[in-house]
């Protein structure tokens, strides 16, 4: 065995019937798990699938055994989170889809020996040992192969010609060259096995509890940093991760044994963006410019980030010292001032403080100065600290329809008003009635990305003319919560929600777009009737019969409007007149426009016009349009209000917003990278 099999065993445990751990044929015997924390063991859903509903309902129906030195232990555990849940427990699915996990909590197992799990993403090709029980033989046992771990067909890692035996499904993946888990056996292939890296955990932090993930990783971690403090003469995965030699670089496995068991008694991340954004930060500082990375990742705690800043580069720095050390310390030191800053004194960054001021004895005076202001109560924000804001906002972008009437769509983050970075797409298409449902998770996923704490990112969706009134600002991407099964916000309600022109943005912007967007930009804006027939848009508007203006009067009068008009309609605009009027309206370089997308005629235009003015007046500018429509929102679908609230805010119903910047990507002069692997068509 190697160093890394005899860690590993005392880790694993054989998951079957409950009061079944003791049979030595395992006639009930259904999979391998293992601790990854003690108190917490990780497999794979479709290994306690076989407990049957009594484990989708949150039952003490996982039965658990695991060897404790020379003491078999058996104990029963419960499931707290699994990716996929079947939607009928008395009848699973034959075949278990991605990213199949299972995470149990087991009590009685304090002193469980623990894996360490890699917080990256192996690269390949890497030696790997695969570890389960089975039994194959007659009588279970423990099994381990040897292979090579040689890529990733998107979503599992594939080992080549090698694969686990019967039983092993759920146990533990070894990556030899981190010495580290990065996987679970999922399945047996023709050539090799299948592998669910244990990056897809970050999954099971946005189902309903998904707390328990990141509750699990933070006893991992505090696990890890006790048994490397323990004076206690066994080997522990740290020790031996040091003895591997060209891997780690300046960040020893002991310090960022250290550093993440510090990092494990701060309060969680909220959402990847809030980490991304200081890892953002750090880049920056290090390498000397703004460029984000073209490639987006997913961290979900503190721990992750730190990995995800091994290998960094910096022209003209390379050689003078180990950026990954200097890189991390400059990420703790933003970490503990953001903690700070947010929770105050609820969050203790005080040992993780001194550690880093320990840490960066070594390093040179600028560092040392942009540490010290970061971690020091009081000092000013260094210049490595940008504004609060969101990370990034978020494209939706959905192509004009496909002969088979199907809308090709991609989901983007757009970082900095200017790089775009590709998240999700499916050129092939959904039909419009499945667009909801489609991009439920894809835009969930994104916005998970660009938000940072409480500064959320922004929708900014390009749409075909047809699809204008497609009410996005209705759409939920959370599932209901709670023991009412309330549902969450709606999308308009929480965040800005704006719609853009796919159309115009594939050729170069007019003159007269520019003109008028930079007049928007400054203000003021006034309401105009995107149709001139609307009614009570004259002086006798309830009783004169009124003549529809035709395009050319519609572009006329919009072309000839004063700068910071803004057209208003009190209907839809994605067919018919209100579309033919939105057309002129666009070729007249309008950049921002109202109007409703309600099912129903409206009987109250008059005020819908009044009342839009007014918020336009109020607003100043086109930006500032965004803030106070959300609001409107939330208002007008409050269902505690009562009549006289529902009533003032009722104009503001099914309320959209055309806000399109003309040199604000997709249109020229962007960075867009590849999708990631993996996240491409859903």
């Amino acid at each position: 065995m190697s160093a890394f099999d005899a860690l590993v065993r005392p880790a694993l445990v054989r998951i079957a019937a409950p009061g079944c751990g003791y049979d030595p044929h395992g006639d009930r015997y259904w999979g391998t798990g293992f601790f990854i924390a003690p108190g917490w063991v990780l497999t794979c859903a479709h290994v306690v699938a076989e407990g049957g509903s009594a484990v989708w309902r949150s039952e003490p129906a996982v039965g658990i055994t695991w060897e404790d030195g020379k003491t078999t232990r058996e104990t029963t555990g419960t499931v707290v989170l699994a990716l996929p849940r079947p939607e009928r427990p008395d009848d699973p699915p034959d075949r278990w889809a991605f990213p199949d996990l299972a995470l149990v909590r087991v009590p009685g197992a304090r002193k469980a020996s623990c894996v360490r799990l890699s917080e990256r993403p192996p690269v390949p090709p890497t030696a790997v040992g695969l570890h389960g029980w089975s039994r194959e033989t007659g009588e279970l046992g423990i099994r381990h192969v040897h292979g090579t771990l040689i890529g990733s067909d998107g979503k599992a890692l594939i080992t080549d010609w090698v694969m686990p035996v019967e039983g092993c499904s759920g146990g533990p993946v070894v990556d030899h060259r981190q010495g580290a888990v990065i996987g679970l056996n999922k399945g047996r292939g023709r050539d090799g096995g299948a592998v669910v890296p244990v990056t897809a955990l970050r999954r099971l932090h946005d189902l309903p509890g998904g707390e328990a993930m990141g509750e699990a990783l933070r006893a991992h971690d505090r696990y890890h940093l006790a048994s490397y403090q323990s004076l206690d003469d066994r080997p522990d995965w740290t020790r031996v991760q040091g003895k591997l030699t060209g891997t780690q670089g300046g960040v020893s496995p002991g310090l960022r044994t250290q550093l993440y068991g510090h990092f494990a008694e701060l309060p969680a991340a909220t959402a990847p963006g809030e980490i991304l954004d200081l890892i953002d930060q750090v880049k920056a500082w290090i390498r000397d410019d703004d460029l984000p990375d073209a490639l987006e990742d997913d961290p979900r705690t503190w721990s992750e980030g730190a990995g995800l800043l091994r290998g960094l580069r910096a022209p003209g720095r390379d050689g003078v010292r180990d950026l990954d050390l200097d890189a991390v310390l400059l990420y703790a030191a933003h970490v503990v001032r953001h903690v700070g800053g947010r929770y105050g004194e609820r969050a203790d960054t005080a040992a993780l403080t001194g550690w880093i001021v320990n840490q960066s004895g070594d390093a040179d005076r600028h560092l040392r100065r942009e540490i010290d202001r970061l971690v020091t109560p009081g000092r000013p924000a260094p210049l490595s600290v940008r504004e609060p804001r969101a990370r990034a906002d978020v494209l939706l972008e959905i192509g004009l329809p496909l002969y088979d009437r199907r809308y090709p769509w991609r989901v983007k983050l757009l970082l900095d008003g200017h790089t775009v970075s590709p998240l999700h797409f499916d050129d092939r298409g959904v039909e419009r009635a499945r667009l909801r449902e489609t991009l439920r998770e894809p835009l969930a996923d994104a916005l998970r990305r660009g938000d940072s704490g409480p500064h959320l990112a922004a929708v900014e969706a390009v749409l075909p003319r047809e699809l204008f009134d497609e009410p996005l600002d209705t759409w939920r991407l959370e599932p209901p919560q709670g023991p009412d099964g309330a549902w969450a916000t709606t999308l308009g309600q929480r965040r800005i929600v704006v719609i853009r022109d796919a159309l115009r943005h594939g050729r170069e912007p007019a003159p007269e777009w520019r003109e008028r967007w930079e007049a928007g930009e400054h203000g003021p804006l006034r309401a105009a009737p995107l149709r001139g027939e609307v009614p009570g848009a004259g002086p006798d508007a309830h009783t004169a019969r009124v003549r529809r203006e035709t395009w050319a009067e519609t572009y006329d009068r919009l072309r000839e409007a004063e700068a910071g008009t803004v057209p208003v309609y009190c209907g839809h605009v994605g067919s018919g007149d209100g579309l033919m009027a939105m057309n002129a309206a666009l070729a007249a370089g309008h950049p921002l426009a109202l109007w409703r997308t309600g099912a129903h005629d409206h009987t109250d235009c008059a005020e819908f016009h009044e009342r839009a003015d007014g918020l336009l007046a109020t607003a100043l500018t086109a930006w500032d349009v965004r803030g106070p429509v959300r609001s409107l929102r939330t208002r007008a679908a409050d269902p505690a209000a009562g009549p006289e609230a529902r009533a003032r805010y009722a104009w503001a119903e099914s309320i959209a917003v055309l806000l399109d910047p003309p040199d604000r990507p997709p249109h020229g002069g962007r960075l867009e990278a590849p999708p990631l692997l993996g996240e491409g068509e859903l």
